[in-house]
């Protein structure tokens, strides 16, 4: 009998799944305790394969990958090109590195070009510079002493994340044999974020716009847009617009509705806007202390009770909400000796 537990982790297991004719979601390994797996999915055309992202750049990653292909009888070397849904590591750093071995072409989404110039202007940096910058903004200056003193980020290597071979223009149709995909800009989780439609397959390759575990996190990325929960939630309610189509997601199993998961997103950002500006009506007053008054997660941890990184990525999306609820003229907005603080009124 399988448990509950073990069938919520069942999509990481290795392998190549058939999801619909002609593609295949390959799970692949991510290193650390949050995250586990990410898909990629296979798209034969006839003649090669695309892959819609790519994975982590790592060895363990490779080799799962080359042994899930190897079950439907192809290889690294057939893979002729990759769409890339967004530019974080676990989702653009494997196309760069099989590029390299096997010279398949990368493309990535055309609004992720300011992230990635910001990336090759900090390589060797250790905290990424726009996430500390939005921490000590919004009072949580010792979480950025912090992450510097334990190490908790890898310096960054730029040549992980070298240029694509071709930007991708949103809405302009991409063909691979009989099919077609159309991308289409669903910015907020990075600002230049993009999923692929195949409208002819009721298919939505959706990255990490939309999850069907858990919430994505808004502006962790070099180049942050000033409103990233503004951006995700009109992202959200453009894809409502669309014909729905089954879910493939970058995390997490396939499911049969994108609306429906859809509805389930817009309504929880909606119950956390809430949730903050109580918190703000309650007394507190900078994004830090806001954080600090929320609870995490699907199971209700305290902040706490979160790790270093974690923490920090509270904060940011804390901001987040604040800067929509500020937006909306629910609460406004003030900076004081460099410090941003938050009161109703």
């Amino acid at each position: 009998m399988v448990t509950q537990d073990a069938d919520k982790h069942a999509w990481e297991r290795p392998g190549a799944y058939e999801v619909a004719p002609g593609v295949h979601r390959i799970p692949l390994p991510l290193p650390g305790d949050g995250l586990s797996a990410v898909n990629v999915y296979a798209i034969d055309d006839g003649e090669r394969l695309v892959l819609v992202d790519a994975g982590w750049a790592l060895d363990e990653s490779r080799g799962r990958l080359a042994d899930a292909l190897a079950t439907i009888d192809r290889d690294l070397g057939d893979i002729g090109a990759f769409l890339v849904t967004h530019l974080h590591r676990d989702h653009y750093t494997q196309a760069v590195a099989v590029r390299r071995l096997f010279g398949a072409r990368v493309l990535l989404g055309a609004g992720e070009k300011e992230s990635l110039a910001t990336i090759h202007r900090n390589h060797g940096q250790t905290v990424p510079r726009a996430l500390a910058a939005t921490l000590r903004r919004n009072g949580a200056a010792e979480l950025v002493d912090r992450l510097a003193r334990e190490d908790v980020f890898e310096p960054l290597d730029a040549a992980e994340y070298a240029s694509p071979d071709e930007w991708i223009t949103n809405g302009t149709p991409i063909g691979y044999g009989g099919r077609t995909l159309v991308p289409i800009a669903t910015p907020g989780h990075t600002g230049g974020h993009l999923v692929f439609h195949d409208p002819a397959a009721r298919l939505m390759f959706a990255g990490d716009h939309v999850l069907p575990h858990i919430t994505p996190s808004v502006g962790f990325e070099a180049a942050p847009p000033r409103s990233p929960l503004g951006d995700y939630i009109g992202s959200l309610h453009a894809m409502l617009t669309l014909p729905d189509a089954r879910l493939l997601p970058a995390h997490g199993p396939v499911r049969e509705s994108t609306h429906a998961r859809v509805r389930d997103l817009v309504a929880h950002h909606d119950r956390r806007l809430d949730e903050t500006e109580r918190a703000v009506r309650s007394g507190v007053e900078t994004g830090y202390e806001v954080a600090r008054r929320l609870t995490w997660t699907s199971r209700g941890r305290a902040f706490e009770d979160l790790d270093l990184f974690n923490r920090s990525l509270a904060v940011n999306e804390t901001v987040a909400h604040l800067v929509v609820l500020a937006d909306q003229g629910r609460i406004r907005a003030g900076e004081t000796d460099g410090v941003v603080r938050y009161a109703v009124g």
